[in-house]
């Protein structure tokens, strides 16, 4: 697909590719202990790619367009290609110096996960290197902090400028991430994505709240009020708070998730971002955007891996139709 190609509602998703090794454990190893699995599987991941993946699949009426950077090695041509197959534009996806990017995922018996991530060629995103052409009003561009933030801020202030609106999933949070960083990346954002631990340490940094003490509620809700933006709050099993721009004066919605046997928790978050994003981006409010991730996000859990166990436009819409009265 050429840039050309990109015009009408479009999501933008500039981030990280990686190979996902997964293995099945009893329980996930403490310092220290070694556990052992019978087997691991290698799946495609990187939260870029599986916000991506999550929005082709949504079935939204838009394009879907991913930038970031993988090797020049078989992973990095395997990741490509999967891309591609699910129909998303990949012009923007650079060779990086380095190798691609890896995540090393264990997951217990309840579904729970620890992951380490080695960013090899994320690295190498470089937002100058995404044509000018990319950018227009219908434009939804999704980040999250697998890539250089400076390149991510970059790509926020060009898809603003150009009037298009930016989705931010603050994870993972850098550990070294500074409050006039945070403060940067929100004064460029429309939606901020976060989850309870997220959550927190944005509201540390931004010092709204008090961390520890307050509900999440109420933390979403003064931070929404502090930097002008909805705030979304993904809570796992409990669904998502809602925040919108009016912050403490305003409300906030809970929205349920779906019922579900957990089997793997690995590509909720994501799933949740991509398939909001989507929405978002074909004209959806807030409020229905988020509703339709939830109940995405909720199927993603019945399946192992992060792309494998995202749901299809079907799916998605077959489960809404149960949930209404």
């Amino acid at each position: 697909m050429s840039n050309s190609a990109l015009s009408g509602p479009t999501v933008f998703v500039f981030g990280s590719v990686n190979i996902d090794l997964v293995c099945r454990v009893a329980a996930i190893p403490r310092p220290g202990e070694t556990v052992l699995s019978a087997r691991y599987e290698q799946l495609f991941g990187g939260k870029g790619a599986n916000q991506a993946v999550a929005a082709a699949r949504s079935g939204g009426r838009g394009k879907v367009a991913f930038a970031g950077a993988v090797g020049d090695d078989d992973l990095g041509r395997a990741a490509r290609g999967a891309l591609e197959a699910e129909r998303i534009d990949t012009t923007h996806l650079r060779l990086g110096g380095e190798r691609t990017g890896c995540a090393f995922i264990t997951i217990d018996a309840r579904g729970e996960n620890a992951i380490t991530v080695a960013s090899g060629a994320n690295s190498d995103a470089r937002a100058a290197a995404i044509d000018a052409s990319s950018w227009h009003a219908e434009t939804v561009l999704v980040l999250q902090m697998e890539i250089p933030l400076a390149e991510s801020l970059a790509a926020a202030r060009r898809a603003k400028a150009a009037g298009g609106r930016v989705v931010v999933n603050l994870a993972p949070v850098p550990a070294d991430l500074r409050t006039e960083d945070l403060a940067a990346l929100l004064a460029t954002s429309d939606v901020l994505v976060v989850n309870e631990t997220e959550l927190a340490a944005a509201a540390r940094l931004t010092q709204v709240g008090q961390v520890g003490q307050d509900a999440p509620e109420t933390m979403a809700a003064a931070l929404a009020a502090r930097s002008a933006i909805t705030v979304i709050a993904t809570c796992g099993g409990d669904g998502v708070l809602v925040a919108d721009a009016a912050g403490a004066a305003g409300p906030v919605t809970r929205l349920a998730a779906l019922t579900v046997d957990v089997v793997d928790t690995t590509g909720a978050g994501d799933t949740f971002v991509g398939v909001f994003a989507s929405a978002f981006a074909a004209g959806d409010s807030v409020l229905e955007a988020a509703r339709r991730a939830v109940a995405a996000a909720s199927l993603a859990c019945q399946k192992l891996g992060a792309q494998t166990a995202m749901p299809r436009a079907a799916e998605i819409d077959a489960a809404l139709a149960r949930r209404r009265p």
